[in-house]
């Protein structure tokens, strides 16, 4: 008894130092700690989407032309057109029109008979 009691007071004295030291920030929480800031991985083109595997990760650059549903549109750029489900949370207040170039980043979703990206990311370029 003796012995589980002085590991959990080294494991939580261990964690303490680790967080005195700055191992853990615990001032730095949330989506707001910030990331990389430099360029996006290679921008695919719907060409292209449209052959990967299911769940492969995908930045996409073109305009979104149409609602064709609750919380999906149809995106297009000069290699063709698909679907996109982007969930209103995702909009971050943005108001973006057919004119508007935008990059959408998610995960291509393949069904045995279609395909489309759940957008995580929407951004306006300029």
């Amino acid at each position: 008894m003796k012995q589980i009691l002085l590991a959990v007071l080294l494991a939580g004295a261990s964690l303490g130092v680790f967080a005195h030291e700055g191992f853990i920030d615990s001032d730095v929480q949330g989506p707001s700690a910030g990331g990389f800031k430099g360029p996006a991985s290679g921008v695919a083109s719907v060409a292209q989407v449209k052959t990967l595997r299911d769940d492969a990760w995908v930045v996409l650059d073109g305009n979104i032309i149409r609602q064709v549903g609750h919380e999906l549109y149809e995106f297009k750029d000069a290699t063709g057109t698909i679907y996109v489900d982007i969930d209103d949370k995702r909009w971050m207040g943005q108001s973006i029109s057919p004119g508007d170039k935008v990059r959408l980043e998610g995960e291509v979703d393949k069904d045995w008979n279609s395909v489309e990206i759940d957008v995580k990311s929407v951004r306006v370029l300029k």
